[in-house]
């Protein structure tokens, strides 16, 4: 049997192929584990999930002209559990109500002015984060500018309506991987729970 000949340049190649595969990938990360299956709820992109490394701390205000709820059912200061996984280390995490409103709230697809990777079913936006966007709700598939600034590059984009709700839409305080998340926008009610 011919012995395969080893070339100058495979010599030369093979570390650099194999210094780029574990540039790749994180030293956390088991490489026989299965990658977890989406959420039936929300199918974050990876290009969300990148983006949301990046998220301010502190959420800010709430956006200019947008009405406080009159009776939430989870009011300000109530403590939850949050079922959303908008970003890693959401899901089941304790939460605290730091604001409630009664408004139209949009799951969005962008791509960042930063250059960024498209970003899709971004959860959320109210419609108050919206450049003079007319009667809610607006329409799956219509085309608006984002004046939200959860996430670089999300500012002035132009995105497209993927869904709109009209629950409660709450801001949360709550910890994720050892950072203190305040104001974040937005966790709509169905996506919280009761404390126990």
């Amino acid at each position: 049997m011919r012995t395969p000949r080893i070339t100058r340049r495979t010599a030369l190649l093979a570390p650099s192929a194999a210094l780029l595969l574990a540039a790749c990938s994180s030293s956390d990360e088991d490489p026989d584990a299965a990658a977890p299956a989406p959420s039936e709820e929300h199918d974050s992109s990876g290009s969300e999930q990148d983006a949301h490394a990046e998220h301010d701390p502190d959420g800010g205000p709430p956006p200019a002209g947008i009405a406080e709820a009159a009776d939430p059912t989870y009011p300000v200061g109530s403590e939850v559990l949050l079922g959303a996984d908008h970003m890693p280390g959401m899901d089941g995490a304790a939460a605290t109500i730091s604001g409630a409103f009664t408004t139209t709230t949009y799951s969005v697809s962008y791509t960042p002015t930063d250059g960024g990777d498209p970003v899709t079913d971004h959860r959320w936006v109210v419609h108050e984060e919206l450049v003079d966007p007319g009667e809610a709700p607006l329409p799956e598939g219509a085309e608006v500018e984002l004046a939200a600034d959860h996430m670089p590059g999300m500012e002035g984009a132009t995105a497209t309506i993927d869904s709109a709700t009209d629950e409660t839409a709450y801001m949360v305080d709550y910890e994720m991987d050892g950072m203190a998340m305040t104001n974040h926008k937005w966790v709509v009610e169905s996506e919280i729970l009761p404390a126990q």
